[in-house]
């Protein structure tokens, strides 16, 4: 660092690439914005980053003006501050103001700037005439509520590869909508919810599916069933106030219990399931050297992606179902064998697993963390005080092979433990060249004597770029795994809300991903083949039936896409 800036009076060494905002979060000075969003979105079209540079006449954009040696910024004159509020409500004159009935209230961006800068109404007139749509099964779009930043817009197109919504029109009349202006159920929208993660209002959220799940549990002669993904337990102690990351499975189990479920399974034990379908389904495939490469299917939005965009590929999915639908239809085989009536409820880090429950038919109701988080409120009570509790048998144990399908890279890695114990007889716990890529991870693995080329993708734009390599030939793999979502599910779209503006996603993912390997380590089976409770549902509800198992554990590709 080459430079030496001042801000606010505190002399700060800089380098010459940073913008003033980025000098100043580094050394926590706080600078608000609204459009911001690091390396996806950074048009400086809010000003509400503005700030005084000594030297020039008009206030600067933090967010887009480099720093220069020598360079006087000043973040909280009156100048500023005025010109802050000034923009606010601008905003606020044209937006939706049912703050108490909105699902961002307490939680909106927008909202708490416009307390900070005590906004009122200023601006007078004619409000632009706007609607809701709510034809996605994932996700619901307000544009009253929408102002205009484009972080939906970039990472729908820079991250995920979509172009599912972009802005159209111009001057008042411009909005954030689809192609045509088609509903969003018939854009190339995916479900993913990596736009409602990003987004500072409540014009998009995902679709709120509560309803439904407190009449399941009002139902009589029903068993209710919770079922809990890997990701979840890593990011629901975040809405009450824990660190990022912090571990909480057996609370939520215990969350779950006093809600009203009669029995709370973990989705670890389904995607234990799914490790050995997978990876038996690799080793086939392998030994005949057909229908490679083999793609993950486990992640909804990027087999939403595969058949909108590659259906010359859908045969390549792997046909084993994913670790919720696994053991979905694993619970419902086994009550309907007592002959008793079982409606299970999920609780996903993904909003497109709304839109998988639908396609298969096996989960009543998926609801995201942010939505269980929202169900533990209603119902008063205090998770940091719960006490601990285990999930139920027969579907509460797991193998680490199991929880770590909740970062990008682990369904490879779980795979692969299973696949060389399977074919050795040993066992290899780790395999660390799989873990943490930047977006596309290649590795080339020996398995009985052969290279075994793989692929690890994250983000659909990523995964975008391959699929074009493997069409035109420039790349050959084996086995793809593909994840939708930027650093796998524990930044899956229905995660809970974290402030950019105080940490990047990337920060986010990593302190999520590292508390899911520490309990990794710490798992008395490493390898889903090791899981005795797997073996021992093989063996007696299943009977090592092939027939049975293809049934309940696989789907069957046909001419009509899922989504």
């Amino acid at each position: 660092m080459d430079l030496e800036v001042i801000i606010d009076n505190k002399k700060i060494k800089a380098d010459a690439s940073e913008t003033i905002l980025q000098v100043a979060r580094r050394n926590n000075i706080e600078i608000p914005t609204l459009c911001y969003l690091k390396n996806i979105n950074e048009p400086a079209s809010c000003r509400v980053c503005v700030v005084e540079v000594e030297g020039m006449k008009n206030l600067c954009t933090a967010c887009s003006t480099k720093v220069r040696n020598g360079m006087v910024v000043k973040t909280n004159t009156n100048k500023v501050i005025k010109a802050r509020k000034n923009a606010i409500e601008l905003l606020l004159s044209n937006h939706n103001q049912n703050c108490l009935s909105c699902p961002k209230n307490l939680k909106c961006e927008f909202q708490k700037l416009c307390n900070q800068f005590q906004c009122t109404n200023k601006f007078e007139g004619e409000k632009s005439e706007f609607k809701i749509d709510d034809s996605n099964n994932a996700i619901v779009r307000d544009e009253s509520k929408c102002i205009l930043c484009g972080k939906c817009v970039s990472v729908c197109a820079k991250n995920q590869g979509c172009y599912a919504i972009g802005k159209v029109n111009r001057g008042f009349e411009t909005k954030v909508s689809t192609a045509f202006e088609k509903p969003m159920q018939k854009s190339s929208c995916v479900g993913c919810g990596q736009c409602v993660l990003v987004c500072p209002t409540g014009a998009l959220t995902q679709k709120n599916n509560l309803k439904d799940v407190f009449n399941i549990l009002d139902e009589p002669n029903v068993i209710k069933i919770a079922q809990v993904a890997p990701a979840v337990r890593v990011s629901i102690a975040e809405a009450f106030g824990n660190d990022i990351g912090t571990f909480a499975e057996k609370k939520i189990v215990s969350a779950l219990k006093q809600i009203g479920f009669d029995y709370v399974f973990d989705v670890n034990n389904g995607a234990d399931f799914t490790v050995i379908e997978e990876a038996n389904e690799l080793i086939q495939k392998l030994k005949t050297g057909k229908g490679l490469p083999l793609f993950t299917s486990c992640c909804p939005a990027w087999f939403n992606f595969c058949e909108k965009n590659y259906p010359e590929f859908v045969e390549n999915l792997s046909t084993s179902k994913s670790p919720n639908e696994m053991l979905g239809s694993l619970v419902k085989y086994y009550f309907e064998k007592q002959g008793k009536r079982a409606k299970i409820v999920s609780i996903m880090p993904c909003t497109a697993k709304k839109r998988e429950i639908l396609a298969h038919g096996v989960i009543d109701q998926s609801i995201t963390t942010r939505e269980l988080a929202e169900m533990i409120k209603l119902k008063s009570i205090d998770f940091n005080l719960l006490e601990e509790a285990k999930f139920d048998s027969p579907f509460g144990e797991y193998s680490g092979g199991g929880l770590i399908f909740g970062v990008t890279g682990g369904v490879t890695e779980a795979a692969l433990r299973y696949a060389v114990y399977k074919l050795t007889g040993e066992k290899q716990d780790i395999f660390e060249d799989v873990r943490y890529s930047d977006g596309v991870k290649e590795v080339t693995v020996e398995l009985e004597g052969r290279q075994v080329k793989l692929a690890i993708v994250h983000g659909l734009a990523n995964a975008k770029c391959v699929m074009e390599s493997i069409k035109n030939g420039t790349k050959k793999y084996d086995f793809v795994e593909v994840m939708a979502c930027p650093g796998g599910c524990v930044n899956g779209g229905g995660q809970i809300y974290v402030d950019y503006n105080k940490i990047d996603v990337s920060e986010v993912i990593k302190k999520r991903s590292e508390s899911i390997y520490i309990a990794d380590g710490m798992c008395k089976f490493k390898g889903s083949g090791e899981n005795e409770s797997v073996k021992k549902i093989y063996e007696e509800l299943l009977e090592n039936d092939n027939e049975l198992i293809h049934k309940l554990l696989h789907y069957v590709h046909t001419d009509k896409n899922f989504y």
